[in-house]
């Protein structure tokens, strides 16, 4: 069973979405996804699939690479 740590360590979305001055609310708009599925992915209780992450990395102008351990 995985531990709250090894959750934390899947992607880095949450931190950023900090670093880039946005907001997971911001992101949910820009992917028309509900906030709730993006407040888990910053909080890595669920994450999102490859297309998804691939457009995270377009819209924040980051490498994918960038949002993952």
């Amino acid at each position: 069973m995985e531990t709250k740590t090894e959750r934390q360590k899947l992607n880095r979305i949450k931190a950023v979405l900090a670093e880039t001055g946005h907001t997971g609310k911001w992101l949910a708009e820009q992917l028309g996804k509900d906030p709730v599925t993006v407040s888990k992915w910053c909080t890595n209780t669920s994450q999102p699939d490859l297309y998804t992450l691939n457009k995270i990395s377009e819209i924040i102008n980051v490498k994918v690479a960038d949002l993952i351990y």
